[in-house]
């Protein structure tokens, strides 16, 4: 069983989505950011950066629980633990690697901060024209990558998983899909798994089996 630490936030469905596609058996423990559950000294132990979201594999190596924090390190984990989206060769696995890495570190960033500059009540125009430029600057990036590969890394994969639902608030962030003919298509087809639409269903309250 894997206790996930979740929020409904783009990190938080990376990895719902995951654990439905691999069909791993899991709970969802909702701490709500805005009520600051996820500063406490016990949540601390769990994720020292005090972010979402989380997990806590209840067995992990030797059978003993384990604690992960970080989405992108979550995948990576929960990809070897169950086998599945990510190769196992030295090329396939780096390809996964390589655009999971900047999903990490350029996109979440600064499609994060698109939306957050965009949504102020007092606009600071330089941070919105920036953020807004760089993340449609990504979308290209994306959408050169995705006319030559159907997937991200070439299969379905923890890459497409971690970069999807950041994907999904593209409005937020002054984008529309129909500018980016090639990540329209990597979407919808993403989006319309079935595995994808339960783990986009999770909200703090639980999974809706649970509710």
């Amino acid at each position: 069983m894997i206790d996930l630490y979740f929020y409904d936030t783009p990190n938080g469905y990376k990895i719902t989505i995951f654990l439905e596609e691999a069909g791993l058996p899991y709970r969802i423990i909702a701490l709500d950011l805005t009520r600051g559950e996820h500063l406490t000294p016990e949540y601390t132990k769990i994720n020292p950066n005090n972010q979402m979201p989380a997990i806590i594999d209840r067995n992990g190596p030797g059978g003993k629980p384990y604690k992960v924090f970080e989405s992108g390190a979550i995948l990576l984990y929960l990809a070897e633990k169950a086998g599945q989206l990510m190769p196992t060769e030295t090329g396939p696995r780096y390809e996964v690697i390589q655009w999971l890495m900047l999903q990490m570190g350029r996109i979440g960033p600064f499609f994060g901060q698109a939306v957050a500059f965009r949504r102020m009540e007092e606009q600071i125009p330089f941070a919105v024209d920036k953020f807004t430029k760089e993340a449609r600057r990504l979308f290209g990036v994306l959408d050169r990558r995705l006319g030559e590969v159907p997937y991200l890394a070439g299969e379905y994969s923890i890459a497409d998983i971690a970069t999807f639902p950041w994907t999904r608030v593209h409005e937020r962030q002054g984008i529309e899909l129909e500018e980016f003919p090639n990540v329209k298509r990597w979407y919808d087809a993403i989006d319309s798994r079935p595995a994808v639409r339960r783990g986009l269903a999770v909200t703090v309250k639980g999974k809706p089996q649970d509710a």
